[in-house]
């Protein structure tokens, strides 16, 4: 039997050899060698990142009695190429430069653009490719999620919450566009798109398309425990990429320090700080947020705004009582008990993350 400990280890390597065939399998379709940068870049944004999403959807596999079948890897990773869609598409729209280290993918067609000597504007060239890029791998994504060779009642069985997932995430990117076109969002707002952006479809929905594709069926417990505990571990997981957009290390990161901060992000982390900010810090707050030459010294200042206003430890006090909901919703679930472990363990994993 797998233990949470070695878990997430054996669920990577799975899910990373899972999408190397996969992409491997397109190769005749995209062989065009005026395509290649294209493949390269979707290549190297799937090689990176945690493997959550996957983690959640095989523990609910396992957890509703799912056996091993190596198929539920390629449904599984199917969530990886969403989350890369997404990103490239997040990335474009927050004029980010660095995603995971490395150039943002519009940045990246932009440079190759440019080396290249091609007519027309480099830079809207590179936010065009970054486009077409994330709608391929969303594209690719609902494809490997029907060829994973899962039993066809299992597929049927979660369709709706894979689409409800997809549905869900689009939805909350335009109510991030939305908010920062508000400009005077509340915590209820940032976290209503928080919740649609980031913790559905990063916890709740792989949790329970797990247990669907199991139990071949959505039971009534089911959608209870992913809304009680995916939900809870969803905004948790999003309050500390807040904290970590302002406050985390670059090198962690792999994205500048306070980059939250020049792309404007009306997070619930700067809810907070609005909410209880004097009038002059509420006015820096308001002025210098979203200025996208905020040097070391503005950033600093914010940071210290945030600190002094509570919001901080708030939204760590906040974190700490959306992980003992998430916690203690597990404990009556009709789970297997190993998987009650790995999902305590992976709770804890993805609300102290470090990137």
């Amino acid at each position: 039997m797998i233990t949470s400990a070695t878990a997430l280890d054996m669920i990577r390597s799975e899910v990373d050899h899972a999408l190397r065939r996969f992409v491997e399998q397109q190769r005749p379709q995209v062989s065009a060698p005026e395509l290649a940068p294209l493949v390269s870049a979707a290549e190297d944004f799937l090689s990176g990142g945690k493997r959550l999403r996957p983690a959640f959807c095989y523990w609910g596999w396992h957890g509703a009695g799912g056996g091993d079948d190596p198929a539920l890897f390629a449904a599984a990773a199917s969530l990886e190429l969403l989350q890369a869609s997404a990103l490239v598409h997040d990335d474009v729209m927050d004029a980010s430069d660095l995603r995971r280290g490395m150039p943002s993918a519009h940045r990246r067609f932009e440079e190759l653009h440019r080396k290249a000597g091609w007519h027309g504007s480099a830079e809207q060239f590179g936010e065009g490719a970054a486009i077409l890029l994330g709608n391929l791998m969303l594209i690719w994504s609902g494809e490997m999620w029907r060829n994973s060779g899962l039993p066809a009642a299992s597929l049927a069985a979660a369709q709706k919450v894979h689409d409800d997932m997809r549905t869900e995430l689009m939805c909350g990117q335009y109510l991030d566009l939305l908010e920062q076109a508000h400009g005077e969002g509340t915590f209820d707002s940032a976290l209503r798109v928080a919740l649609f952006k980031s913790g559905k479809y990063s916890v709740e929905q792989p949790l329970r398309l797990g247990l669907v594709l199991a139990a071949q069926g959505r039971e009534p417990w089911i959608d209870r425990l992913c809304e009680e505990y995916g939900r809870s571990v969803g905004i948790a997981f999003q309050l500390r990429d807040d904290i970590l957009g302002v406050f985390g290390d670059p090198g962690e990161t792999g994205k500048p320090a306070g980059d939250d901060l020049r792309e404007g992000k009306r997070t619930m982390l700067i809810a907070r700080t609005l909410a209880a900010a004097s009038a002059s810090q509420a006015q820096v707050v308001r002025t210098t947020l979203g200025d996208p030459d905020l040097d070391e010294a503005g950033v600093d200042r914010l940071r210290r705004i945030i600190e002094e206003t509570g919001a901080l430890v708030a939204c760590e006090d906040l974190i700490k009582g959306y992980l003992e909901n998430a916690l203690g919703s597990l404990e009556g679930a009709p789970i297997r008990p190993d998987a009650r472990e790995a999902l305590a363990d992976l709770a804890v994993a993805a609300t102290s993350r470090s990137t």
